[in-house]
């Protein structure tokens, strides 16, 4: 970038002087006056005014950033130049992350019903039914090992990627440092390009590294760090193949379930009837959940379903008395009502929506059935 000294009228002055020749100065008027030139004087080209740098040299620059961070935590120098040398910012990205719906609390909200229809349908039901068969084989070893019933890890997988249907086509690489650069959750998506590289450096060939324009991938589309920290070999063949494996998905899966802490045993939720004439603003909640507080204020608090039972409120499928469980109608009093457990919170840590923890509770229940 070229730096000015002086004000650009005196530079266009002392060029037009140069331009003229030699001056002299007339004393009745004090204007400058042209003299004889003594010798030929060479033509100056206009000087040079610096532009401001394009969005893909301030790009470049953040990469460079990344770079310095991938290379102190450890990843090799040949992934870093591999990953980054033709890395140029995506500006789809950009716009679906800008599409994101904001974080105001204004306007109705929409119903859980149509929501349902499209996501526990019929045809979706039907392949999960015929999963659930074909991988009937090594699921109870994985159920005793993690706790989580199979029919949990399959819904999990058809509302992800509908059983492998579709994992996404974004470079996950370019995808995250966009994100990264673009700066409105900076840190977490750093750290995922962060993670990425080392999944190169772990030997993950660079084909399996796309998925969707947020960075997730593979069958249960996981984040690169949780690729990296809960992944696992469910088949014993040494490697963590969630794109293609399917003891390697489920096994993951129940894993990222272990470690947000499902509870063996208990159901993500049940149906349940509500009596006539119920207060449900007695029992609504008054504290504000530290994680999606959006999504917690709609349930009620927490009761054990002995205690729901002497209220009126009715489970429709069994779960025990000592259960602790919230009550939640998502489309409003009078329609159906659900007792949700803990395990259902556990469900919101994969995706922070009521909306989508209770259709993988549904779509469980259907494949199941």
């Amino acid at each position: 970038m070229l730096h000015f000294s002086r004000p650009l009228h005196l530079i266009s002055v002392t060029v037009a002087a140069l331009l003229l020749g030699p001056t002299q100065m007339s004393a009745q008027t004090g204007i400058m006056r042209q003299a004889a030139p003594a010798v030929a004087v060479p033509v100056v080209q206009p000087v040079p005014i610096a532009s401001a740098p394009s969005e893909n040299d301030a790009f470049q620059g953040y990469l460079q950033l990344l770079a310095a961070r991938a290379h102190k935590e450890g990843v090799s120098e040949a992934t870093i130049r591999a990953f980054t040398s033709d890395l140029t910012i995506n500006p789809r990205v950009v716009q679906l992350d800008r599409a994101q719906p904001g974080t105001t609390t204004s306007g109705a909200i929409p119903l859980f019903t149509p929501y349902r229809r499209d996501h526990v349908d019929a045809a979706r039901i039907a392949r999960g039914r015929a999963k659930y068969a074909a991988v009937a084989g090594f699921t109870p070893q994985i159920e005793a090992q993690y706790g989580v019933p199979a029919k949990i890890l399959l819904a999990i997988w058809g509302h992800e990627t509908d059983f492998g249907g579709y994992m996404g086509d974004f470079d996950l690489a370019r995808a995250l440092a966009t994100l990264a650069y673009e700066g409105r959750r900076r840190e977490l998506f750093a750290a995922e390009f962060i993670a990425v590289l080392k999944m190169a450096d772990q030997g993950v060939p660079r084909y399996r590294l796309k998925g969707s324009w947020a960075g997730a991938f593979g069958n249960p589309q996981f984040l690169p760090s949780m690729y990296l920290r809960l992944a696992v070999d469910g088949d014993g063949n040494g490697s963590r193949d969630i794109w293609s494996s399917a003891p390697d998905t489920l096994a993951s899966i129940a894993n990222y379930f272990r470690d947000a802490g499902w509870r063996p045993g208990q159901p993500w939720g049940v149906a349940a009837t509500i009596p006539a004439g119920f207060d449900r603003s007695a029992y609504a909640e008054k504290l504000s959940a530290p994680e999606c507080p959006r999504v917690h204020t709609r349930h009620s608090r927490w009761l054990t379903v002995g205690e729901w039972r002497n209220l009126g409120v009715e489970p429709r499928a069994p779960i025990g008395d000592n259960v602790l469980a919230t009550l939640f109608e998502p489309d409003g009093p009078g329609t159906p009502a659900y007792l949700l457990t803990g395990n259902y919170r556990v469900i919101l840590h994969y995706n922070c929506s009521n909306f989508y923890a209770l259709s993988v509770g549904l779509l469980a229940d259907e494949i199941d059935r």
